[in-house]
């Protein structure tokens, strides 16, 4: 039976782990107590701290008995995180704490595939979330009360996340027979007429998951990959990326494509939307960017056109990425515009830092059997273009 792992710090959160893990029993799911606390003192657990640490790849001592506390709740981190990898048998995580604990124990949560449950109970949880949760199905529960001490409020709180941890544990989601393969795409706004186009061509055999490049869009769209998830990617709009070396509000990181490298899945890509960096309203856009060119999408983004010289720096990491890859890719270059908004008569037309982007991906291109680079005399949301990028994945992933 798949098992609930309930982990925290033994010796400062004992007695509240052991009462999650009496109430995960006695909803009728197995309990595994998992002790992470890095001083490694603390008794009573399934699997004891010592044994955790065991899992860093520099060993226990790379882990336990560190002066400095940051370091030492990284390196827990990294240890729990294969720890689970190593596990076949989980059916939630559970995890108790404060900032500490969140930090250390959310970031190996962050590592599982989406699907598995994962239920934080957080004195931050009430909080900003973004840097616990990222791109994941990750629940976070805020506590109300500290978690030191088993009161009436931390019983009922901590109660109620071991019985949804149960439960979820007890009553996976089947999968369906029905499902179709599974399809990440990015969109923008500005590139929305050409995923609409790829995706009405492709949704009679595939499950298409679209994802807004917002940063965390990317992120998401990769985390699936990672998790087996999908089964091949469309990565129309790569715009993460200029937000990612210019400073935008929607940046990518940089593990960007790093899914694709790792699981070798059919991926066709482009340049969508590279051609600006986001910013938020516009008296928010910083101060070293005031004489550069702008579009005012709406009252709370700002877009800034991209220069030649981004626009280098931004070819020349995508097809650092590009070259990296071991599985079967097409990369389409839309050498009329690359936006809606980066076509005759708009306001970021700009033929010379479009051909300054193409130029640093063609020269830096690596060529292999299993990576194509096409050049289309066509605009990103031309039809032909979106059909295109049908047909290249067809052939690539022909199911």
């Amino acid at each position: 039976m798949a098992k609930v792992y309930v982990v925290g710090t033994m010796d400062t959160k004992g007695p509240e782990l052991r009462y999650a893990a009496e109430r995960v029993r006695a909803a009728g799911a197995e309990p595994v107590l998992v002790d992470v606390g890095t001083q490694g003192t603390g008794i009573g657990a399934d699997v004891a701290a010592s044994v955790v640490a065991t899992h860093h790849p520099e060993g226990s001592s790379a882990v336990l008995g560190l002066t400095d506390r940051g370091k030492a709740v990284s390196a827990m981190a990294r240890a729990l995180s294969r720890y689970l990898a190593s596990r076949d048998d989980i059916g939630a995580v559970l995890g108790l704490g404060g900032t500490g604990n969140t930090a250390l124990v959310t970031e190996a949560m962050r590592t599982l595939p989406i699907g598995t449950p994962k239920l934080m109970v957080s004195t931050v949880a009430s909080g900003n979330t973004a840097p616990y949760v990222g791109p994941n199905d990750l629940t976070m529960m805020y506590s109300v009360v500290d978690i030191a001490g088993l009161n009436a409020i931390s019983r009922r709180v901590i109660g109620n996340a071991a019985h949804a941890a149960a439960g979820m544990a007890l009553t996976a989601t089947p999968a369906s027979g029905a499902d179709k393969p599974g399809l990440g795409m990015t969109m923008f706004g500005v590139t929305t007429q050409c995923v609409t186009m790829v995706r009405e061509a492709l949704e009679a055999t595939h499950e298409v998951y679209t994802f807004h490049a917002t940063g965390t869009g990317g992120q998401s769209m990769e985390k699936l990959a990672d998790s087996g998830l999908v089964t091949g990617l469309i990565d129309v709009t790569t715009t993460e990326v200029p937000d990612l070396l210019v400073g935008g509000v929607f940046p990518a990181t940089e593990d960007r494509f790093g899914a694709v490298i790792r699981t070798r899945l059919p991926y066709v890509g482009s340049v969508g939307a590279v051609d600006m960096v986001n910013f938020g309203a516009r008296d928010s856009v910083p101060s070293q960017f005031q004489d550069r060119q702008f579009h005012v999408h709406n009252a709370q983004v700002t877009l800034m056109r991209t220069t030649p010289a981004e626009n280098r720096r931004i070819g020349e990491f995508i097809v650092s990425r590009l070259n990296r890859m071991a599985g079967p890719v097409r990369f389409l270059l839309p050498l009329r515009g690359v936006s809606a908004i980066d076509a005759p008569g708009q306001p970021f037309h700009d033929p010379e830092a479009d051909r300054v982007l193409f130029d640093a991906i063609r020269s830096g291109w690596q060529a292999a059997p299993n990576r194509q680079l096409l050049g289309l005399d066509l605009h990103i949301n031309d039809p032909e273009f979106a059909a295109a990028l049908v047909a290249n994945f067809r052939d690539l992933s022909p199911s």
